[in-house]
């Protein structure tokens, strides 16, 4: 008699479907975010970076910021959102020709802002962009106080007129960089329908809004973040890291094998040809860099392969290293680290061993195909260092006789521009001459810039090219820097001893044009894909970037590695097995070469590929400030960038009801979960009268 009746069978059913209901609303909880907002997949953001005084870029708030969308075409839609607009904070849908840091500081000055979303100017910026500094690595070349303080933080010459230094202000809201077009105009086309003012009066909500993500875990400085790391690292069981240094790894190899595991004999002289392969924006991983690196080291590996088929080459009386340096945005990352390992003789050159210095600049834009030379003129007022200069200048303007480019000295009394060279004359006074196509100030008008594209240096292309008829296409701009690469690999055979003449050597038009349009539009094309190891084929994405990150190697440093072998190697007829481990093969003096065994291409029958080994003596060294390695993070001698780590990246766009209305749907929420509450008290309550089963009247007790 004690026991309660059982329930009806409506009571499961009605409880199952309750169960039915509540997994169907958690199923469907992405699609009901799918309806309140649209996400912009196609954007780059501007992140924080660090060194040892101070910290740079933009971040926002740890939940992301919100604010409602102003479209701001010209100078005078800023009045809205400084002071008209009743409806503050405002995201901010920027032209990009009002990208410039006159508006940008307005708007850092204010808390009417709490965002920004980038359009990218098309075409570019007719007056130039570089938010880059105007003396570029001010304070980490060889000119100081002590040395050449007439030529210190650009006295003599203001290599980059247009840098705004943008890059390294701090912003403590979020930028972002709109690059799809499609993306920008659905912003617009929100902001027409909800937010443009009528007649001078505010619009009605509901409002379009948007809302960035990028909050940054580290602060202050890389003393600060690098600290904390490290006490994270020494005492917690999952240490959480706020910051990375920037590093990579330098590439390089030498027309003459030499043992890299061991040091080259002292009386050896080697010739050092030297550029840069990576560059910067404001905006995180967007560098296209063409002029300011691409155009350099393009010619550069064109020049090594010119070099490399001269059939005398092994009897030279000196080596000549190919070196590329990475992170030399960054206060000189590469070069600095090179030369700290040759001190410390981790290294198998020593600075001992070096004869001279070519470093290939920024060499795209020429005047009158012009290709100026300069030099340093503290350590030419030695006088062997001067004759030493004095002949490497002969050399080079004899080897561009007869050639379209004109080679003239920039003048004594002009100071180097900023170059990795500038690292090697701190430590000692080596000959040495930069080339670039600018005398004083940069011809690049967007140093540093997401505008320092292919359209830069004025690669243009047929319509109606598929991309690999785009690919083997010979551009102008392919054929003069290929007239440059064969400028500097004759001069550079003269240098190293050779006698015989030079009109052989001659670098290639068509592998300077697929190097251009792998290196600037399309990384993933059959050139790429056939020179590389399978492991590595997901690095082939489709729009070149090259800045130096923190995790390595990147891109860029892969593809220069494989391109540089495949220019500069042989292939031998090794088997899988041997060509990965070559130790197990007696000949292949593996102290001597690297081996790499690379997807090779299409076969034209079918879809497999022809893989094939390649011998060469491409290395890679590592490119990781010595600051780091000697745990200085506050260090003056040597680059301390840093970037913060964050935990998401993302943009969105939904539309946001008044403050009122957001009370009002509070509050009645509020009063349905009180009423739903009490009456599921009131019902459990009750339960055994509201659902007990009548007796059958039928029934007998006893």
């Amino acid at each position: 008699g004690g026991c309660r009746a059982p329930l009806p069978a409506w009571w499961g059913l009605l409880r199952g479907l309750l169960l039915a209901v509540l997994a169907a609303v958690s199923c469907q909880g992405n699609s009901v975010e799918r309806k309140i907002y649209i996400p912009l997949n196609k954007t780059a953001p501007c992140v924080r970076l660090l060194n040892a005084t101070h910290q740079i870029g933009c971040q926002s708030s740890i939940s992301g910021d919100t604010g409602v969308i102003h479209v701001v075409e010209k100078e005078e839609d800023l009045n809205w959102v400084l002071a008209d607009g009743p409806h503050p904070p405002y995201m901010i849908l920027l032209d990009g020709n009002l990208f410039n840091r006159r508006v940008m500081l307005q708007l850092k000055g204010t808390s009417r802002v709490s965002g920004l979303a980038v359009a990218i100017a098309k075409p570019s910026p007719p007056q130039g962009f570089s938010p880059g500094l105007k003396c570029p690595n001010d304070g980490f070349g060889v000119y100081s106080k002590d040395y050449g303080p007439q030529f210190a933080h650009c006295n003599k010459t203001v290599w980059n007129p247009v840098g705004s230094g943008l890059s390294y202000e701090d912003f403590d809201f979020p930028i972002f960089l709109l690059e799809d077009a499609n993306e920008t105009q659905v912003i617009k086309q929100c902001y027409q329908d909800h937010n443009v003012p009528r007649d001078g009066s505010g619009p009605e909500y509901p409002l379009c809004a948007m809302q960035l993500f990028s909050h940054m875990h580290a602060v202050t400085s890389t003393v600060t973040c690098m600290r904390r790391s490290s006490l994270q690292s020494t005492f917690s069981i999952n240490p959480e890291v706020v910051c990375d240094p920037l590093l990579d790894y330098n590439v390089w190899s030498t027309l003459q094998p030499i043992n890299s595991s061991g040091k080259v004999d002292p009386e050896k002289e080697v010739i050092i040809v030297a550029t840069r392969i990576d560059s910067h924006s404001f905006f995180w991983n967007i560098a296209p860099g063409a002029e300011s690196a691409v155009s350099s080291f393009v010619t550069h590996l064109a020049a090594a392969e010119a070099l490399h088929k001269v059939s005398d080459v092994h009897l030279l009386q000196r080596n000549i290293m190919f070196t590329f340096f990475q992170g030399e945005t960054f206060d000189y990352i590469g070069s600095s680290r090179m030369v700290y390992d040759m001190e410390k003789d981790k290294f198998p050159l020593r600075l001992d061993n070096i004869h001279s210095f070519v470093e290939l600049n920024q060499v795209a834009l020429r005047n009158d195909s012009i290709l100026w030379m300069h030099t340093d003129p503290v350590s030419r007022m030695n006088e062997s260092v001067e004759v030493q200069v004095r002949n490497l200048l002969h050399i080079l303007s004899n080897s561009s006789m007869g050639a379209s480019v004109t080679l003239q000295e920039a003048g004594y009394s002009q100071p180097l521009p900023p170059s990795s060279f500038q690292r090697f004359l701190r430590v000692r006074h080596i000959p040495g001459v930069v080339l670039t196509d600018h005398k004083t100030a940069f011809q690049n008008r967007y140093y540093q810039s997401m505008y320092d594209t292919p359209e830069n240096i004025r690669m243009q292309y047929p319509e109606g090219l598929s991309p690999e008829e785009t690919l083997e296409y010979v551009t102008d701009t392919a054929k003069s820097l290929a007239e440059v690469a064969t400028v500097v690999a004759r001069a550079l055979y003269r240098l190293a001893g050779g006698a015989n003449n030079t009109s052989a050597i001659q670098a290639d038009p068509k592998t300077v044009s697929r190097m251009l349009y792998g290196f600037l539009i399309k990384m993933n094309n059959s050139w790429f894909q056939s020179i590389i190891k399978p492991d590595i084929k997901g690095i082939l994405g489709d729009v070149p970037q090259h800045y130096v990150a923190v995790s390595s190697p990147v891109n860029t440093t892969y593809l220069v590695q494989y391109v540089l072998a495949n220019l500069t190697g042989t292939v031998v007829n090794l088997t899988k097995e041997e060509c990965l481990n070559p130790e197990k093969t007696p000949s292949s003096e593996k102290e001597m070469y690297e081996y790499a065994w690379v997807q090779g291409s299409l076969d034209p029958n079918s879809t497999s590929r022809v893989p094939y080994c390649v011998r060469s003596t491409v290395h890679l060294s590592k490119a990781l400030s010595p600051a780091f390695e000697l745990r200085q993070w506050g260090s003056t001698e040597y680059s301390t960038w840093t970037e913060s780590r964050w935990k998401e990246i993302r943009a969105r766009i939904f539309l946001v009801a008044s403050k009122e209305l957001e009370i009002i749907t509070l509050v009645v929420g509020i009063a349905i979960l009180i009423f739903s509450l009490l009456a599921t008290y009131f019902i459990n309550a009750k339960a055994d009268v509201l659902f007990s089963i009548p007796r059958d009247p039928g029934a007998v007790a006893y």
